[in-house]
C-alpha cells in the first residue's frame, strides 16, 4: 500500500516531525501607498481660512454696538418727555441712522414730542422739540367743558382742535326772522382754530374738564366770553390741521 503525502501551502512552515509545535506564519500584506493630491489639500486649507475670516468679520461687526435711547411708553405729539418715558438699548447702527446716544438722554427730559412716539421705537433728534406750544401772537385760554362738550377721544398737548360756538351769536340774533314771518336761514356755527396746551383732570361730581388752548391774540377775549356762558363745544381737527 502506498503512503499519501501532503504538500504544504506556500509560505507556511511545517514543523519537522517530532519537533516542537510552531504556529503558521501568514504571508506579509502588501499595503498600497495612497497618492497625494496637493491641489485638493490647498483647496481645503483655503476654505478653512475663508470660513475663519468670515466668522471673525461677523463677530467684529456684531460687537460694534451703541447704547441709544428708545421710547419706553407711547407719547402723543406735544407731550412733555419725562425720565421714565425713556429707556436704553444697545444696537448695531448703520451710520445713516440718526439716533440719540444713551449718554445724552437727560437732555431730552422736559422737551416735547414733535410726533407721536411709539413704545420700543428708536428716538431720533428730529422727533423732539423745545418749541413752546404758545407761540408769539397767541393767548392761552382755559375752556371748561362738560363731558357732552368733549369728544370721547382723549386730548393731549399739541393736538389741533376747533372751538365751536353753540349756538352761534349771529344766528341767535336773527332768530326772530326778518319781520315778515319768514324763518331765518340756517347759518353755520362760528369756529375758532386752537391748539391744546394742557388738559386738566375731570372734576369730581360733574366730570367737567378744563382744557387750556392757545388761540390768536385777537380771538382770546371773545373766546373767554363764550366760555363764561358755556356756549362752546370742542371738536378734534385732522392731523394736518384742516
Amino acid at each position: 500500500m502506498s503512503k499519501s503525502t501532503t504538500t504544504p501551502a506556500p509560505g507556511v512552515h511545517v514543523p519537522a516531525p517530532g519537533g516542537p509545535g510552531v504556529r503558521p506564519v501568514a504571508a506579509p500584506r502588501i499595503v498600497k501607498q495612497r497618492r497625494r493630491r496637493p491641489g485638493l489639500i490647498a483647496l481645503s486649507v483655503a476654505l478653512i481660512a475663508a470660513g475663519g475670516l468670515s466668522g471673525a468679520v461677523l463677530y467684529s461687526t456684531s460687537g460694534q454696538r451703541t447704547a441709544v435711547v428708545v421710547v419706553a411708553h407711547d407719547l402723543p405729539v406735544g407731550a412733555t418727555i419725562q425720565k421714565g418715558d425713556l429707556a436704553e438699548a444697545s444696537v448695531a447702527l448703520d451710520p445713516a441712522v440718526k439716533s440719540v446716544r444713551a449718554s445724552n438722554a437727560q437732555s431730552l427730559v422736559g422737551q416735547r414730542a414733535a410726533v407721536d412716539l411709539r413704545v420700543g421705537s428708536l428716538l431720533s433728534p428730529a422727533q423732539v422739540t423745545t418749541a413752546a406750544l404758545v407761540a408769539p401772537g397767541e393767548q392761552l385760554v382755559g375752556v371748561s367743558l362738560t363731558p357732552a362738550q368733549l369728544p370721547a377721544t382723549p386730548l393731549s398737548a399739541g393736538r389741533k382742535v376747533l372751538i365751536v360756538s353753540t349756538p352761534d351769536p349771529d344766528a341767535a340774533a336773527g332768530a326772530d326772522g326778518d319781520g315778515a314771518g319768514k324763518a331765518p336761514a340756517a347759518a353755520a356755527p362760528k369756529t375758532l382754530r386752537a391748539t391744546v396746551v394742557a388738559v386738566g383732570k375731570p372734576a369730581v361730581g360733574t366730570g367737567n374738564v378744563v382744557v387750556d388752548v392757545a388761540v390768536p391774540t385777537g380771538d382770546g377775549p371773545a373766546l373767554a366770553a363764550r366760555v363764561a356762558s358755556g356756549d362752546v363745544a370742542l371738536i378734534v381737527a385732522a392731523r394736518d390741521g384742516s
